[in-house]
């Protein structure tokens, strides 16, 4: 079974690790497609990534779980690399269930991992900076 993961994966927490073996564990190989630097920043703000591509992605390529890792800047070349990989199991974190899942139709099924904590990213963001507020 191949299974299909895409995401910012900016900064990286036991969120995500424990989302991508999960998704390992649901088939023989795993696919990490990651929005590139362009594409985080017109949807997450100026000052998004924290980390730039080659960092997060070479992040991504050492984790075990992981077998091949790809990058995307648009919604297209999403849907092309998904439509291309063809996977049987596209794993999305639970926060995306009741939207639409870009390339959905090209894959067996779409699973909503169930976030055992509340890491997010963003999250992560803004206690840094109302940490530092506090000096």
């Amino acid at each position: 079974m191949r299974v299909f993961v895409n995401g910012s994966f900016d900064l990286l927490h036991t969120g995500h690790l424990e989302m991508l073996f999960y998704a390992k564990s649901l088939g023989a190989h795993l696919h990490v497609a990651i929005d590139s630097d362009k594409r985080i920043s017109e949807h997450k703000g100026p000052d998004r990534p924290v980390n730039p591509l080659h960092i997060r992605k070479a992040i991504m390529q050492s984790l075990k779980p992981v077998d091949t890792v790809s990058v995307f800047s648009s919604d297209q070349e999403l849907i092309n690399t998904i439509r291309a990989y063809s996977p049987d199991i596209m794993v999305k974190g639970s926060d995306w269930r009741g939207n639409r899942v870009i390339g959905e139709e090209y894959c067996g099924k779409v699973i909503f991992y169930e976030r055992v904590n509340d890491e997010s990213t963003t999250k992560i963001i803004e206690d840094f900076i109302s940490r530092r507020q506090l000096l």
